[in-house]
């Protein structure tokens, strides 16, 4: 659940830019609160509360646009193929911006990595930044998306390609192969998700 510290006044005025309606508060404590795209925005004193599914386009709203995220991401499948989940985590200096983990049905592994990352990469955009430094512990996905190895899969070059694309609304972006010890929380997510499936 997104806080985001900023005079309610200026994002109040954000919100009528992009011609969100804002509302009065529910109670005396609450300024105002607006809906957009499955989440809301409750202003107090000094803070704006963010709630929701899907709460990254309301916040890319009431923040200042732009700045460098770290994402990270991962796939995973038991069973190859078999019943799949994703992670990814996308934060900032201050902290964590937004993680979650969910079930994406039966795929190979390979496939769940590349979803993993079409998904990390889509919220980060959503939220806005315009720098992304991603790191996973796929080799082959680094590899493939940086062009360093050709992709001979139909399915994995569907997804390059549509990770490619996303990351055309950065002005700078940088993807790199890490161990799995440093993409523990992504991993944990993963295993999260197949774990509350099971």
């Amino acid at each position: 659940m997104p806080v985001i510290e900023c005079d309610p006044s200026v994002a109040r005025e954000r919100l009528q830019a992009a011609e969100i309606a804002v509302e009065p508060g529910n109670t005396d404590h609450e300024r105002w609160r607006a809906e957009h795209h499955g989440a809301t925005a409750v202003a107090y004193e000094e803070k704006v509360l963010v709630q929701g599914s899907s709460p990254e386009r309301l916040v890319a709203v009431l923040r200042e646009a732009g700045g460098r995220a770290h994402v990270y991401f991962d796939g995973g499948s038991r069973g190859n193929p078999g019943p799949a989940a994703i992670g990814w985590v996308v934060l900032t200096d201050e902290g964590i911006v937004s993680e979650d983990g969910e079930c994406i049905g039966e795929t190979t592994n390979n496939r769940a990595e590349y979803d993993a990352l079409i998904r990390a990469v889509s919220v980060a955009a959503d939220y806005g930044f315009d720098t992304v430094e991603i790191r996973g512990d796929s080799e082959l996905v680094v590899k493939q998306v940086t062009g360093q190895w050709s992709v001979n899969d139909p399915g994995l070059r569907e997804r390059r390609v549509r990770v490619r694309e996303l990351l055309e609304a950065f002005d700078d972006w940088s993807l790199s192969h890490v161990p799995r010890e440093v993409n523990e929380r992504a991993d944990a997510l993963v295993n999260e998700a197949l774990d509350d499936a099971s």
